[in-house]
């Protein structure tokens, strides 16, 4: 300190001969304090970023609250998922939506799905809208690195993918499921298509692996690491590569040993592979010496679709019933939360931004109504009291309603509605029951107890005008831009008299049936970039169908195109029609049939939009 005062005020009388001693030596007491300041500030900020937590935020597709062994299950072997719930605690009253996409869009916002303006799981309603915050983005603000592995589902296009939303690395799909589990072709990294080798549930975790390990060797900073797989989603596919398939063919026959129905053996057997997966990466965690740090999730995305046990609960996924609703959930930190715990209250989906947000230091953000609290305290048994009031759920494949499918409750009571078709919903439909004494909903009481009926369904009602006021739900317009841009007939608007579309696992879909002239497909697109774009069609049409007239249109411009065989209907090839020059703005592509000699124009698949320099 004394060499530093004597610097400092040699250097203060060369720069200012009539700077005193006294000025000398309270400059340079100051300088010296700013500098201590700031090294504890430095050694502060270090501090707090080493009692951040890194985060591992694993979820399932469609494995219900009953498809474990830690929440009853006698019949499946879960020894990883069950090991984080035993080594931290488990949330038995966790909620999410009762399909996916909408609780992706809660869990990457903390906001319900009907705030986000995504309201389906495909016709184009499955994009979360732009403007909305993800718990990525914030992370990454907090000086998090950031990667999603596995199913995304909150948009396709380039400015709704992953990397573009809060991640720095993505590797995954975009739809609700791919059709292919060994030798994936549907995924893409960073938004490009690629291809990958092996099986699903294996490379996803591989990748995360490779990410956690990258992160902590490289990156002096926490990492957020999202492992959201596919299964047990359907298509229910088990290894079938040439090197694989004896591996998958021994799980099945240890659960149909065990008397499960083949599709029950395949779920369970999806879900033990999920298990082996989070095994390899829970040791991962341990050799990497980082567990002691790392807050682990796992949880799913609904309900469940397997039916062989159901823990006594009611429904399966798409429904309001608990079955449909509740899903497991375990959080294991090994610094902060004991071990063993289970907590009760009311927890959901939307509490995962901002109480990740709080672990990382960020708050969330001001300017919108956020429905998730922070779990923190649940977690680590510094408050167990009540935890959300109220939890609500509804879900209309088409348009968002308040009458057909929904439910609220709160710690006690629940009140729902499930009716569907065309069927007209009216109060006789609507069920109360008491979750304590009944958790499987068996028990009607809604005569008995009138006045809750009108009090929890008066509290829907004010939740979804709420969350859905000033909103339209429809497919967002399909951006093109300078790179080339697909448009799937789940998209379109169709009419005609015979016109119809298909659904067929999202890349396979289909418009198809139509043959009238004046019978249309459209599609609402935002062209970025005025200018000549290159339209290549992929279809498939029979021999004998062969020779009609497909009309494009775009405005003022429109091509046509003469429609060429394949060898079947669903072969789909792909035809170069010509070119088209599109607007800058929003404008309607309309495909019609213009002639069609045979019984079917052709089937649809897609339309390819490349742009020409």
């Amino acid at each position: 300190m004394i060499h530093f005062l004597a610097s400092t005020q040699a250097g203060c009388r060369r720069l200012f001969p009539s700077y005193g001693i006294h000025a000398t030596v309270t400059f340079a007491l100051s300088v010296c304090g700013a500098l201590i300041a700031q090294a504890l500030d430095v050694t502060t900020l270090k501090a707090q970023s080493g009692d951040r937590p890194n985060i591992v935020f694993i979820m399932s597709d469609d494995q219900g609250y009953w498809d474990t062994g830690v929440t009853g299950n006698p019949h499946i072997d879960t020894p990883n998922m069950n090991a984080i719930a035993e080594a931290g605690v488990q949330l038995n009253r966790y909620y999410a939506a009762p399909v996916c996409a909408p609780t992706r869009a809660g869990l990457m916002t903390g906001r319900y799905y009907l705030r986000t303006g995504l309201y389906n799981t495909r016709f184009g309603g499955d994009s979360m809208g732009l403007d909305e915050i993800t718990v990525a983005q914030l992370l990454q603000k907090a000086g998090y690195r950031t990667g999603l592995f596995g199913k995304w589902h909150l948009g396709k296009y380039p400015d709704y993918q992953p990397q573009n939303r809060g991640f720095d690395e993505f590797f995954g799909h975009y739809h609700g499921h791919i059709e292919r589990y060994h030798f994936p072709d549907q995924v893409f990294h960073n938004g490009k298509p690629v291809e990958a080798r092996g099986y699903v549930s294996d490379i996803f975790t591989n990748a995360s692996i490779d990410f956690i390990e990258h992160s902590t060797k490289t990156q002096d900073a926490p990492f957020f690491c999202a492992l959201m797989f596919n299964a047990p989603h359907s298509p229910f596919l088990l290894d079938t590569s040439h090197f694989g398939q004896p591996e998958g063919d021994k799980l099945l026959t240890k659960y149909l040993d065990r008397g499960l129905p083949i599709r029950e053996a395949r779920i369970y057997s999806l879900v033990e592979r999920v298990d082996q997966n989070i095994g390899r990466l829970l040791e991962r965690l341990d050799s990497l010496g980082i567990a002691e740090n790392t807050l682990v999730v796992f949880t799913s995305d609904n309900g469940g679709v397997s039916k062989f046990f159901k823990a006594g609960l009611n429904g399966n996924k798409a429904g309001v019933y608990e079955g449909g609703v509740r899903a497991p959930c375990f959080v294991r930190w090994p610094k902060r939360i004991k071990a063993g715990r289970m907590i009760e209250a009311q927890t959901s989906h939307v509490d995962w931004l901002p109480t990740l947000c709080e672990l990382a230091g960020q708050e969330v953000p001001r300017d919108r109504a956020i429905d998730g609290k922070s779990l923190v305290k649940l977690l680590t048994g510094e408050n167990e009291s009540v935890h959300h009031e109220y939890v609500y759920h509804t879900w209309d494949r088409y348009q968002p309603n308040a009458e057909k499918r929904w439910s609220v409750s709160d710690d006690r009571w629940k009140l729902l509605c499930q009716v569907g078709g065309d069927a007209t919903p009216s109060r006789a439909n609507w069920k109360l029951f008491d979750l304590a004494a009944d958790p499987g909903e068996q028990v009607n009481l809604a005569a008995k107890h009138p006045h809750e009926v009108d009090r929890l369904r008066g509290e829907f009602v004010r939740w979804f005008g709420e969350v859905t006021k000033g909103q339209t739900y429809s497919p967002v317009p399909i951006p093109v831009d300078n790179t080339p841009v697909e448009i799937e007939p789940s998209w379109a608007t169709w009419s005609g008299d015979h016109i119809q579309y298909t659904f067929d696992g999202y890349d396979w879909d289909t418009i198809d049936r139509w043959k009238d002239p004046g019978e249309t497909a459209s599609w609402n697109l935002d062209v970025k970039n005025a200018g000549r774009y290159r339209v290549v069609l992929t279809y498939g049409c029979r021999p004998i169908d062969a020779g009609g007239t497909l009309r494009l249109r775009c405005g003022d411009h429109s091509i046509t195109h003469q429609t060429i065989a394949s060898a079947t209907a669903d072969q789909f090839e792909n035809h170069v029609a010509g070119t088209i020059d599109l607007p800058q703005g929003n404008i309607n592509l309309v495909a019609e049939v213009a002639r069609c000699p045979g019984e079917e124009l052709m089937r649809l698949n897609r339309i390819t939009l490349q742009p020409i320099d």
